[in-house]
């Protein structure tokens, strides 16, 4: 996974104060799967990172890395 996915998922959670476990009810997947996210074991699915963007309010592209919010 590239760093920057791991970065712009993690800093939105630390801004948030949010738990893997909460996040992982707010955007409807296991916590396993937000566990995998961030230890680069694997990557969010196009859907997940539109429920992810939706969710903190950025682009996709923004979570990728390819621009700021």
């Amino acid at each position: 996974m590239n760093i920057k996915i791991v970065d712009n998922i993690k800093q939105p959670m630390k801004n948030e104060n949010l738990t893997q476990m909460r996040l992982a009810s707010k955007i409807r997947v296991g916590q396993s799967t937000i566990s995998e996210w961030i230890t680069g074991k694997n990557e969010p699915s196009i859907e997940s990172l539109w429920n992810l963007a939706d969710f903190f309010d950025v682009s996709v592209d923004y979570l990728i890395g390819r621009k700021g919010i």
